[in-house]
């Protein structure tokens, strides 16, 4: 019997290039900025390293989870606008939680495959530091006595109501299930902060990070846009949160749940970003003489119960080689978002997976999970690494809050 889910086969779509902001720590130097303005910039420097201008592009598909502002409703076509996609060009705002991302790729390759457009720019921002805090029950009034009501929308949104747990818990029941211990936890985030200080050394992540200056953004005969940088900064170039972390340092940090696993050290930080890849039709491709950065072979999504969500990238990957044919040897790389510590170990364990070819630049325990960015930024940094190590295929997944799984596979056609 075929594995229940959904999976999505693309003949013939690639990504050309892509980048992303730096990744920065909850309140610090981007936390002012709008994830609007912040997906143009990802948008307009993905457009100039993929070479294709904007009025080749035939599709906008963005994503952002929370309001970081009051105009989060046009944030889709502000950002195809602004990046200097044509008028004509329609925008929309996919949502999968910690999925997003990769659902941006899946839409946009149905886009694709379907000759709606030859090219797409998919696009995924998220300004964690601007999550509003938020009220939904006082548009008919105050009542006397009644609690006021404001809640960090933030916070409030790591708990399941179906549930009743919130996301860290929902590790924790792996983690007892798996049976794994704080000590494997900290181990597993020491090394994820290790090899993100690597790939800073060795000038991996630069080569996939845009500088964020002060600059405006101009549209003709409209409002213009843009970035302004506080203080005496002139620009925000790296990842913040890296850092060496010795597991006897991660030790001393105090379990959020008494006889639990997970700390603040071994779980994902949390980052403002943006990320942004320009996706295009093989035949587009040549056309142009482009070569691309990697083929987008197919896509599956998967759901399982909410109370142990981040078990879901294993049932996802599972459907993705089941039905390409695949097995887990073929598979030179994977990038799966590192939601909390325990989560991506028992995703390992589920799927007996070599964790040698796991996040081998670090993950979202070291670098960050700006939610609905973190699949564009996942996808991309994998696709440079299949090419700078000459691996053929490569997996990129997360885990879903509400209790579901999303991966990518792809393929450097160069090692082909």
């Amino acid at each position: 019997m075929a594995a229940k889910g959904f999976f999505n086969a693309f003949d013939d779509v690639h990504i050309l290039d892509g980048v992303r902001t730096p990744m920065v720590d909850y309140c610090g130097a981007l936390g002012h900025i709008s994830p609007t303005d912040l997906g143009i910039k990802a948008a307009r420097e993905a457009l100039k390293r993929a070479g294709v201008p904007g009025d080749h592009i035939g599709s906008v598909v963005t994503g952002n989870m929370a309001p970081g502002d009051f105009d989060q409703f046009f944030l889709p076509r502000h950002i195809g606008l602004y990046a200097g996609v044509p008028v004509e060009v329609p925008a929309i705002m996919a949502q999968r939680i910690c999925g997003t991302g990769f659902e941006l790729f899946r839409q946009a390759g149905e886009h694709i495959q379907g000759g709606a457009c030859d090219a797409a720019l998919v696009v995924g921002t998220e300004s964690m530091t601007r999550n509003p805090i938020a009220a939904f029950d006082h548009r008919t009034g105050f009542k006397l006595g009644s609690p006021v009501g404001f809640k960090d929308y933030m916070w409030e949104a790591l708990k399941d109501p179906a549930a009743g747990i919130n996301m860290i818990q929902t590790a924790e029941n792996l983690a007892k299930q798996y049976g794994i211990t704080r000590d494997e936890v900290d181990q597993f985030a020491s090394d994820s902060f290790a090899k993100a200080v690597a790939a800073q050394e060795s000038g991996f992540l630069a080569g996939e990070i845009v500088p964020v200056i002060s600059e405006k953004f101009e549209l003709a005969g409209y409002k213009s846009r843009g970035i302004k940088l506080q203080g005496k900064l002139t620009e925000v170039a790296a990842d913040t949160h890296p850092r060496i972390s010795p597991t006897e340092v991660l030790a001393k940090l105090r379990a959020v749940f008494d006889d639990g696993v997970q700390t603040g050290g071994n779980s994902s930080a949390l980052v403002d970003a943006a990320a942004a890849c320009v996706v295009a039709s093989g035949a587009y491709a040549t056309a142009h003489g482009k070569r691309p950065l990697a083929r987008v072979v197919a896509c599956a999504a998967v759901g399982v119960p909410p109370e142990i969500m981040g078990i879901g990238p294993a049932p996802t990957i599972r459907l993705l080689l089941e039905r390409t044919g695949l097995t887990l040897a073929d598979i030179g790389r994977f990038e799966i978002n590192e939601a909390q510590g325990a989560q991506t170990l028992a995703v390992g364990r589920e799927l007996g997976l070599d964790l040698s070819k796991l996040n081998v630049n670090g993950g979202a325990i070291a670098l960050g999970h700006p939610l609905a960015a973190t699949g564009v930024r996942l996808t991309l940094t994998l696709a440079r690494e299949l090419q700078r190590s000459g691996l053929r295929y490569g997996i990129s997944s997360a885990c879903v809050g509400g209790g579901q799984g999303i991966a990518l596979l792809i393929e450097n056609t160069q090692a082909a």
